[in-house]
């Protein structure tokens, strides 16, 4: 049974989603303050978190990064800010989705099955040698999901690893946003297509030597991306 935290201070709230998930067979704990959240995050061992903004002592914001640094455990930002900045800053700490309030129940049920079902898939896979992608200074290690541009090691977050390896397997195919958010975040129906184009212009942030004329990651514009060799 995967064993989720959420670090929720309306405590209503938080309730609605544990009621919700343990429907759904999920072991659900909540803390409803940032600082406990924090240090169970880092401690204790769960399968997701569930993190809102809006925290007392230590916002969701803080937590993110923290946790990010030691762990690749799929985290989903939950918050009522709107604002697209909200959202590109939690996606650039390395949270793997961004839901805004009000949202449905069986949303969020859907999106952390979505999550977990793909870390499960990347955790249980093994490869006896490493897999080397190379192109013009560009190394990615797909076996220890590690990245190098001109030898310097770059740190990417899980879907920025998973998006960019994916490009760079099918050079000068043009993929349309739409198709890399299916293939990357296996959601077809929910979540928000924008969270490609954030997470293209972080990877360009730590490959590419000038953003503005990128030599990796082509924009086509009015279709989409693709990786030029």
């Amino acid at each position: 049974m995967s064993r989720l935290l959420i670090i929720e201070d309306e405590e209503s709230i938080a309730e609605l989603e544990k009621d919700y998930l343990e429907l759904s067979g999920f072991d659900v704990e909540i803390e409803t303050n940032g600082k406990v959240g924090l240090e169970r995050a880092l401690k204790e061992e769960f399968d997701l978190f569930i993190l809102d903004l809006m925290l007392p002592e230590v916002d969701g914001f803080e937590i993110c990064k923290r946790v990010r640094k030691v762990k690749n455990t799929p985290i989903l930002m939950v918050s009522a800010k709107k604002d697209d900045i909200d959202k590109i800053r939690g996606l650039g700490l390395g949270a793997d989705d961004y839901i805004t309030k009000p949202f449905s129940p069986s949303e969020l049920v859907a999106r952390v099955k979505a999550h977990l079902a793909r870390y499960e898939r990347l955790i249980g896979s093994t490869t006896v040698e490493n897999e080397i992608i190379e192109i013009r200074g560009l190394k990615i290690d797909k076996t220890a999901r590690r990245v190098y541009v001109n030898g310097e090691e770059k740190q990417f977050t899980t879907k920025e690893f998973d998006l960019l390896t994916f490009l760079a397997q099918n050079p000068n195919h043009v993929f349309t946003k739409e198709e890399l958010f299916n293939k990357i975040w296996d959601m077809e129906s929910i979540g928000d297509i924008a969270t490609v184009t954030v997470h293209i212009k972080k990877i360009r942030e730590k490959i590419e030597f000038n953003t503005a004329k990128p030599q990796y990651i082509e924009t086509i514009w009015g279709v989409g991306y693709r990786f030029k060799v």
